[in-house]
């Protein structure tokens, strides 16, 4: 789990827009530019060359 100060800081490396934390799958999400960065070992990768592109269904089914 990442600390909630830390959510609360980041946000999209390309378009700055706030990111939606994905607990389960690891992945902190920006929707308007429809890319998952993962976490890994509690740190977030905030590259672009290694976020992956979101599913069509994913996009549909946005969280709030």
């Amino acid at each position: 789990m990442l600390d909630k100060k830390l959510l609360s800081i980041l946000v999209c490396p390309l378009c700055k827009s706030p990111l939606y934390y994905d607990q389960s799958a690891a992945e902190l999400i920006c929707y308007p530019d429809g890319l998952a960065f993962p976490i890994r070992d509690g740190i977030p990768v905030m590259l672009d060359s290694e976020a992956r592109t979101l599913s069509v269904e994913e996009k549909a089914h946005r969280k709030s």
